[in-house]
């Protein structure tokens, strides 16, 4: 059964996307928790972070890249958070390695 994430990647959900390009790409997350919230994507499947391969490292490199790119664009100037969900008890809700963007307002420490 194919994710949410593959459904928005093969144009069978809609979503708003702030790029896209042949690794990955990056949508405006419907349920934001901040005034700015993106998920950056990668269009091959990683179930999450702690089953990358090494063959996953240049992917991987790419996403924060994107995510860096993504938070310029949405003028993040004064900083962003990025977030990486693993597994239930750190909140990953779809098995599909996604980065989060997160800012648009002055975030918290400690998280969660």
């Amino acid at each position: 059964m194919s994710t949410i994430f593959e459904k928005i990647i093969k144009r069978e959900i809609p979503a708003e996307i702030l790029h896209e390009d042949e690794i990955c790409i990056a949508i405006r997350d419907v349920n934001p928790q901040a005034p700015v919230h993106a998920l950056v994507i990668p269009k091959k499947v990683i179930s999450r972070i702690a089953n990358a391969r090494e063959d996953d490292s240049e992917t991987i490199g790419h996403l924060l890249l994107i995510a860096g790119k993504v938070a310029r664009s949405e003028k993040l100037d004064d900083g962003f958070r990025i977030v990486i969900n693993n597994g239930t008890d750190g909140g990953e809700t779809v098995p599909h390695l996604h980065v989060h963007v997160l800012g648009g307002r002055q975030m918290k420490w400690p998280p969660g």
